[in-house]
């Protein structure tokens, strides 16, 4: 029934929400009067230079660090269940010494869900990913590629309504930056909100349902990705995407 209504976008934790978010570390503000919005079902692409604060941002959205100033809320009718709704993959992911499936066992075990459900919830998010033939292999042989997969599988297990990836084919060669492509599609198409980071313009294009668009920690731009690609409205963004460097 959770998955029905998360796919109508009737009941859940979204749209989220931050309105004036800034954060500072060592005395130096890092994300500056941030305002985004995340529409239950979109796929939004977080585009922007080195250092413009990508992942800050989407450690503020998923509630890893806490902002200086600003608030991020969930809108949604069930909003205050937000913590256990959604779940990030991250550049660099940490897998456990264990076997592909045992890694997503692990972490279904961790957050409740019951043994009786575990077997098929893993099954599942290896067909999802592509890795079921690599089930019993050791996570930590497996290609850079397939650790990606791996981890995203693992925390789709978790059923969770948005997703938050951080630059989900970095460092990837094309044959497997393809692979995670049609892992995040075909969880998308199943009903789950994804938000992501990249530095690739071509795979945003391909991706973006909207972009948001940062530059030294300031949202410059934010709207439909066609609308983006057909006619940014800044000089920033028109530089980014002519390959400009950005200072």
């Amino acid at each position: 029934m959770d998955e029905i209504r998360r796919d109508t976008g009737v009941v859940g934790i979204l749209p989220l929400e931050l309105r004036g978010v800034s954060y500072e570390a060592q005395g130096r503000r890092l994300v500056d009067t941030l305002n985004l919005r995340l529409e239950p079902g979109s796929l939004g692409v977080m585009l922007g230079p080195n250092g413009a604060g990508k992942t800050l941002t989407l450690r503020l959205c998923h509630g890893l660090i806490e902002p200086t100033l600003g608030t991020v809320n969930w809108l949604g009718p069930e909003g205050a269940q937000a913590r256990g709704r959604q779940a990030m993959v991250f550049q660099r992911p940490v897998l456990l010494r264990r076997s592909a499936q045992a890694n997503i066992r692990h972490a279904l075990a961790l957050n409740g869900v019951p043994r009786s459900e575990r077997a098929d919830r893993t099954r599942e998010a290896l067909e999802r990913v592509g890795l079921s033939p690599l089930a019993n292999r050791q996570a930590r042989v497996l290609s850079g590629g397939e650790q990606q997969r791996l981890a995203l599988a693992r925390a789709w297990a978790l059923r969770p309504e948005v997703l938050f990836l951080d630059e989900p084919t970095a460092s990837l060669d094309p044959a497997a930056a393809l692979a995670m492509e049609q892992a995040v599609r075909t969880i998308h198409a199943a009903g789950t909100t994804i938000l992501m980071t990249t530095h690739d313009l071509g795979q945003a294009r391909r991706f973006a349902q909207s972009v948001f668009f940062l530059h030294r920690g300031r949202m410059i731009e934010q709207g439909p990705a066609a609308d983006f690609f057909a006619a940014p409205r800044t000089r920033e963004a028109r530089a980014f995407l002519a390959g400009d460097l950005l200072t």
